[in-house]
């Protein structure tokens, strides 16, 4: 099983590592996927990545990867971050409280409040994250290009 994994792991790295074009051109591919990634905007991330490394010019193979920072693993802490930042931001206390019920009734009553923080703290963390991995990205396929 250990051996399964790990070959999955080589073929993804190594399809990462395969791609053509500039190391900017793949830098601005990862950038924008992770940036869109960060938001949540459900079953669109991927479709909102796509259009725009396509007008950044970006790798749109390495756009898509970039999306899946979001996944069924990291939505809720991501989000939650996401949130918490939105809500430091705004100068708000942020009263997002863990119980189920209180939560929904909370996002009927504020919706636009909560999705204001939750839109601005995705904004500002995606760019964050899109920056760090934009930057990794272009110093890993330069150095694999001077190989």
């Amino acid at each position: 099983m250990k051996l399964i994994k790990n070959l999955r792991y080589k073929e993804i790295l190594s399809l990462f590592l395969k791609q053509d074009g500039s190391p900017f051109f793949n830098a601005k591919g990862i950038a924008v996927g992770v940036f869109c990634g960060c938001f949540p905007f459900f079953g669109f991330q991927t479709l909102l990545g796509l259009f725009l490394a396509r007008v950044a010019r970006g790798n749109l193979f390495l756009a898509v990867i970039g999306t899946w920072i979001s996944n069924p693993f990291t939505y809720v802490p991501l989000y939650f971050f996401n949130y918490k930042v939105g809500s430091s931001l705004l100068k708000n206390s942020p009263d997002i409280i863990f119980d189920k019920n209180l939560m929904i009734e909370e996002l009927w009553e504020k919706g636009s409040v909560f999705s204001l923080r939750l839109i601005l703290g995705s904004a500002l963390v995606g760019s964050f994250l899109a920056l760090i991995s934009g930057m990794l990205a272009f110093f890993l396929y330069r150095k694999k290009r001077k190989i």
